[in-house]
């Protein structure tokens, strides 16, 4: 297949943007905000605080109930958070629509695939694993935690496309949040954003330089950057 794109490698977010991993993330917390005897997330509060790692979506989660942002307990409930969360991190979650025919596609095309992420690096590799996704990306997949860097930080992102093989210039990322944008700016990528994912702002008004509203939308957007 010849592709009617410039790009060698796409690195893509996990999270609101690769699969919907909101109905796990949000039964975990409310589990675990329950065993600690404190009040419940709603779906749509849940999805704001998604993107910046585990430990920022519990101290998003005290905040919007109204407990204090250095509460002795955010420690203790992130990391029964995160034992729920590994015990079943895939049962409710799925690929968005059409994600599985885009990387195809990309990969009939030759062009590396990688995921950078602010997910805890071992349940990162647990939810491509368990939906299937995990042979797509190879070496090519960094969770929040396995530098001493992560997004918005361009070390992080830069590292995956050096795990790619290709350049920066070769590069184009896929995200969906303010994160995401700020990532691919600070490490010199373009970006494209879905507006489909977990954002507190407006999707229209990230500023990647084209927004998409399907996958099948993606190699359009691809040909014109």
């Amino acid at each position: 297949m010849t592709p009617s794109h410039r790009f060698c490698a796409v690195v893509f977010d996990l999270d609101g943007t690769l699969v919907d991993t909101l109905p796990d993330i949000h039964e975990a917390l409310n589990r675990a905000l329950e065993e600690a005897s404190l009040a419940p997330i709603d779906t749509e509060a849940c999805r704001r605080m998604i993107g910046g790692g585990a430990h920022n979506l519990i101290e998003q989660a005290f905040t919007a109930i109204g407990e204090p942002a250095d509460d002795p307990r955010i420690d203790a409930v992130f990391e029964r958070f995160l034992v729920l969360y590994e015990a079943e991190p895939a049962v409710r979650s799925r690929p968005f629509d059409g994600v599985i025919e885009a990387l195809d596609r990309l990969r009939a095309e030759n062009v590396a695939l990688g995921v950078c992420t602010n997910k805890p690096h071992g349940l990162t590799e647990i939810v491509l694993r368990e939906l299937g996704l995990d042979g797509y990306f190879g070496d090519s997949v960094i969770g929040g935690d396995a530098l001493e860097v992560r997004k918005p930080a361009a070390g992080h992102l830069l590292e995956v496309v050096r795990r790619t093989g290709h350049a920066a210039s070769q590069t184009l990322m896929v995200g969906d949040s303010e994160t995401d944008v700020a990532s691919a700016r600070n490490a010199g990528l373009p970006i494209v954003a879905v507006d489909f994912g977990y954002t507190r702002t407006q999707p229209s008004q990230l500023g990647a330089d084209i927004l998409i509203s399907a996958f099948d939308q993606l190699p359009a957007a691809m040909s014109k950057i």
